[in-house]
């Protein structure tokens, strides 16, 4: 028997988010001092035993195709001089998978992964950001996949998913354990892969998408774009039906920046884009730009939910379905 911990928020919980590249010593001495306060819900059950509520059912499973742990972290890692130890931080090789009930089984299988920034953990991330609530509401015929990465530390380092293949051996285990638990038909194929993640996310998408050895069809990057621009690049002319949001801020310490300068670099290279202010964003602006960047004047932490953003891009992708 092993121990599986849902983690859901109280409502005076604190939970402290890190941007990648605003941080400076006072911040990080205001931030050291806070305690972050959890609700803890403990359960136990069998290792990758799925369990199920009205709309979904869950399946937690290890992998050694996560991220970590590695070799690069092994000896953990030190940012603006402190230390965040490998157990505690570089050691957790958890993958949670949500499945809708009404999934079409026997068809090829759609993949949504969501991976997180700083300071937060696939627990916090699903629960704060509400990414279960919008890709339930989403109603899309597709598996919600939250892989860990960095635990709680401020690192956008994407450990072993960075390597040539990796990402498609991950892609196996989940296959297999579906199928292990007949959550799947045994002759399900992959499908659509759409990767999307906020702030930190973005090194590790952008590795998945250079070297991950499978076909990404969509990428959603919120507040995330701090760099790898060259990849993204990349990915976009290599395919005319290859989809790109980028939905930033002015307050994610230097995201507006690097998107203004990838939306230079895209009109230099005659590829078609559109930018929209977020109060202006329909469906339809989803549905029919293939390359899309929305400017927000929120903060970085609030453009995810409420209004639920992520649910909108779902519903209007040109490669997830309703079931």
């Amino acid at each position: 028997m092993v121990l599986c911990i849902h983690m859901r928020m109280c409502s005076n919980q604190q939970l402290l988010i890190f941007r990648p590249r605003d941080l400076n010593s006072n911040l990080h001495s205001f931030f050291k001092n806070k305690i972050i306060v959890t609700c803890i819900l403990i359960a136990f059950c069998e290792l990758g035993l799925s369990q199920k509520n009205e709309h979904v059912q869950t399946l937690r499973f290890t992998s050694n195709n996560t991220s970590f742990p590695d070799t690069a972290r092994e000896h953990g890692h030190i940012y603006d001089s402190v230390f965040y130890n490998a157990n505690e931080h570089y050691n957790d090789n958890s993958v949670l998978v949500i499945i809708p009930n009404d999934l079409q089984r026997k068809e090829k299988i759609n993949f949504i992964f969501w991976f997180h920034g700083w300071h937060n953990n696939i627990d916090t991330a699903l629960n704060f950001y509400e990414i279960e609530k919008q890709f339930i509401e989403s109603k899309r015929n597709s598996i919600l996949v939250l892989a860990e990465t960095a635990k709680n530390a401020p690192d956008s380092y994407g450990g072993k998913l960075e390597n040539p293949g990796v990402f498609k051996a991950l892609v196996g285990d989940i296959m297999s354990n579906l199928k292990q638990h007949q959550i799947v038909d045994q002759k399900s194929e992959l499908g659509s892969v759409v990767l999307a993640g906020h702030s930190g996310a973005y090194r590790i998408i952008a590795f998945i998408l250079e070297k991950g050895g499978v076909p990404v069809s969509e990428v959603y990057l919120f507040d995330a774009l701090y760099g790898q621009t060259d990849k993204f690049m990349s990915w976009i002319k290599q395919d005319k039906k290859h989809h790109f949001v980028n939905w930033y801020t002015n307050h994610g310490g230097g995201t507006d920046e690097v998107s203004i300068d990838m939306m230079h670099e895209l009109a230099n290279d005659s590829l078609s884009y559109v930018l929209l202010e977020e109060q202006s964003v329909t469906p339809a602006d989803v549905k029919k730009n293939r390359i899309l960047f929305v400017h927000s004047t929120r903060e970085h932490n609030d453009i995810i939910n409420r209004p639920d953003n992520l649910r909108l891009l779902l519903e209007n992708s040109p490669v997830l379905n309703l079931p």
